[in-house]
C-alpha cells in the first residue's frame, strides 16, 4: 500500500479524534418542578426546593425527567374564627413536548389539616409540612425509600 493512500486516512483519523475530544457530554435533563401554590402560604421558590429535597434519585430512574415532571399546589387560609386551613397536593404527571407539565397526572397525593387560632407563621410553617407530607406519600407510592 502506498504512503499516498495512508495519508488521507490518517487525517481523517485524527480529525475524528480532535472532535471527540471536543464533543461535550450530554448534559443532563433538567428536573420539571412547578409550583402552584398560593403565595400567601408559600412562595415558589420554597416550594419547589421543598419537591426537590423530597424526591429521591430512584424516582427519577423510573420516571425520566425528559418525560415527567411534578407539581405542587399548597392551597388555603384563614375561616373566620381564625381556622388555619391548608391542603398541599403534590403529583407526577407527564411532560408535553415542550416540557410543560400536563395535568393529567398518574400519581398524586393530598394531605391537609386545620388548626384553630393560629397566627399566619403557624399557617404558612404547616402548609410547608402538608408539603412535604404529600410529597413524602407520593415518592412513597412510586419507589420503595
Amino acid at each position: 500500500m502506498k504512503l499516498a493512500h495512508l495519508v488521507p486516512v490518517a487525517l481523517m483519523c485524527a480529525a475524528l479524534g480532535a472532535w471527540a475530544a471536543d464533543a461535550k457530554p450530554p448534559a443532563a435533563k433538567k428536573r420539571v418542578l412547578i409550583d402552584l401554590s398560593s403565595e400567601m402560604l408559600i412562595d415558589a421558590p420554597s416550594a419547589v426546593a421543598i419537591l426537590g429535597e423530597r424526591i429521591p434519585e430512584k424516582v427519577w430512574k423510573l420516571y425520566p425527567a425528559r418525560k415527567w415532571g411534578f407539581a405542587s399546589q399548597v392551597e388555603g387560609g384563614f375561616t373566620q374564627d381564625k381556622t388555619c386551613v391548608i391542603t398541599a397536593r403534590v403529583m407526577l404527571a407527564p411532560l408535553s413536548a415542550t416540557n410543560g407539565v400536563i395535568l393529567r397526572p398518574a400519581k398524586r397525593a393530598t394531605a391537609f389539616e386545620a388548626i384553630p387560632n393560629a397566627t399566619i407563621e403557624q399557617c404558612r410553617a404547616m402548609a410547608k409540612d402538608k408539603l412535604r407530607e404529600a410529597a413524602d406519600a407520593v415518592v412513597s407510592s412510586l419507589v420503595k425509600t
